[in-house]
C-alpha cells in the first residue's frame, strides 16, 4: 500500500504539472487526448479484465453521446443539460446493448457487440439529414463551467483531469466493493457463484451498464475536444483500439488501460509524424508485448522488478512474491481467452 500511495501521489503531482512543464499547447492538447483514450479504455476493461467479456462495439458510446450532446444544443438546450441527457441517453441504449449482447458467451458475445456497434456506425454514416453523413457534424462551442473558459488548452486538460480523476476514484472503489468481487467471480466460476446464490447474469448486465456509462463521459470528452463528431470516431477501428490500449498496458489492471493509451496515443499522433509506416510499428510493439510479458506491461514490468529484487543480494528469497494492491495491481486469473488475463504473479518465489 505504501508503494501504491507513492506511485498515486507522483503520478497525481506529474498530471497537475503537465502544463507547466510542458509550454507547447500541442502536446498539452495530445495529454488531454491521453485521459480521454485512457477512460474509455478503463471503462472498456471492466468488461474485458474483470468480467471476462470481450467488445468490439465499446466507440459506439462516443457516438450515441457525442452525437446526441450536438444535436441537443443545436436544439437549444444549455450545455449542462444537454451533457446529461446525452449520457443518460447513451448509458439506456447500453443497458438494452447489455440484454441483448448478454445471450451470448465468448465469441458469440463479442460478434453481437460488434454488430451492434456497427450498426450505430451505420445510422451515423447514412442519416445525413440527422448526423451529417460521412461529413460529420460540429458543436458550436465548448461549454464553461463555473465560468471558465475550456477553449484554453490548459484549462480543458485540468477539466479532463479533473474528469478523469473521478472515473478513476470511482472504478477503482468499483474494483476493490464486494460487488468487485462478485464480477470477479462470475468471471472466474460463474457456476460456482450461481450454487451460492449470485445472479451472474445481474451481475454481468450492471457491469456492462457501468462501462457504457463510463464510455459515454469518455464520448462527451471526445465531442467536447474535437467539438466535431463523425462516423469515424465510433468506427470499428476505433472499438479495436481501444480493446488492444487495455490489453497492451494489462487488463484488469487500474494502470494497464491508461498506459496502453498513452503508447498507442503518442504513436498515432507524435511518432506518425517521423515514421511513414507506425501502423507496422504499433503492430510490431504489440507483438514484443504478447511475447515477452503476455499479461500485459504494467503486470510484466512489476513481475520483472520482483525478480530483480529476489536476485538482489539483501533480498529475502524464501519470501513469496507478494500481489499487488490498488492502481498497480496484478491481474487475476480468468478465462476469456485471451493471455493478458491470467497472471503467474502470485506464486512463490523460488
Amino acid at each position: 500500500m505504501n508503494r501504491t500511495a507513492v506511485a498515486a501521489a507522483l503520478g497525481t503531482a506529474a498530471c497537475l504539472a503537465v502544463p507547466w512543464i510542458i509550454t507547447n499547447d500541442y502536446y498539452i492538447n495530445l495529454a488531454s487526448q491521453i485521459l480521454i483514450y485512457a477512460l474509455l479504455a478503463l471503462s472498456l476493461n471492466l468488461l474485458l479484465g474483470y468480467g471476462g467479456m470481450v467488445s468490439l462495439g465499446h466507440a459506439a458510446f462516443i457516438g450515441l453521446t457525442g452525437y446526441s450532446a450536438i444535436l441537443l444544443v443545436l436544439a437549444g438546450y444549455g450545455q449542462f443539460t444537454s451533457a446529461i441527457l446525452s449520457v443518460a441517453f447513451s448509458t439506456a441504449c447500453g443497458a438494452l446493448f447489455g440484454v441483448l449482447s448478454l445471450r451470448a458467451i465468448g465469441i458469440g458475445f463479442l460478434m453481437i457487440t460488434l454488430a451492434l456497434g456497427q450498426i450505430v456506425w451505420g445510422i451515423a454514416y447514412r442519416a445525413n439529414e440527422l448526423t451529417g453523413g460521412d461529413n460529420g457534424i460540429a458543436l458550436p462551442a465548448r461549454p464553461a463551467p463555473f465560468g471558465i473558459d475550456l477553449n484554453s488548452a490548459s484549462n480543458f486538460y485540468y477539466f479532463t483531469l479533473i474528469v478523469f480523476a473521478i472515473a478513476l476514484f470511482c472504478i477503482w472503489r468499483l474494483t476493490r466493493s464486494p460487488f468487485g468481487a462478485a464480477l470477479r467471480g462470475t468471471r472466474d466460476q460463474p457456476r460456482r457463484m450461481s450454487m451460492l446464490g449470485h445472479n451472474v447474469w445481474m451481475v454481468q448486465w450492471l457491469t456492462f451498464v457501468i462501462a457504457s456509462f463510463w464510455g459515454s463521459v469518455a464520448g462527451l470528452l471526445y465531442v467536447y475536444y474535437n467539438l466535431f463528431m463523425s462516423p469515424h470516431a465510433i468506427s470499428l477501428q476505433q472499438s479495436a483500439e481501444a480493446l488492444l490500449m487495455a490489453i497492451l498496458g494489462g487488463a484488469s489492471t487500474l494502470s494497464g488501460p491508461i498506459v496502453g493509451a498513452a503508447i498507442i496515443t503518442i504513436v498515432k499522433n507524435v511518432v506518425s509524424t517521423y515514421v511513414e509506416r507506425w501502423n507496422t510499428l504499433l503492430g510490431l510493439i504489440f507483438v514484443l508485448v504478447i511475447m515477452f510479458m503476455p499479461y500485459g506491461l504494467v503486470p510484466g514490468c512489476a513481475q520483472l522488478w520482483r525478480r530483480l529484487e529476489r536476485r538482489h543480494p539483501g533480498s529475502d528469497a524464501r519470501a513469496p512474491a507478494r500481489e499487488g494492491s490498488g492502481i498497480s495491481e496484478e491481474p487475476e486469473r480468468a478465462d476469456t481467452g485471451t493471455a493478458v488475463v491470467s497472471s503467474p504473479a502470485s506464486e512463490p518465489a523460488r
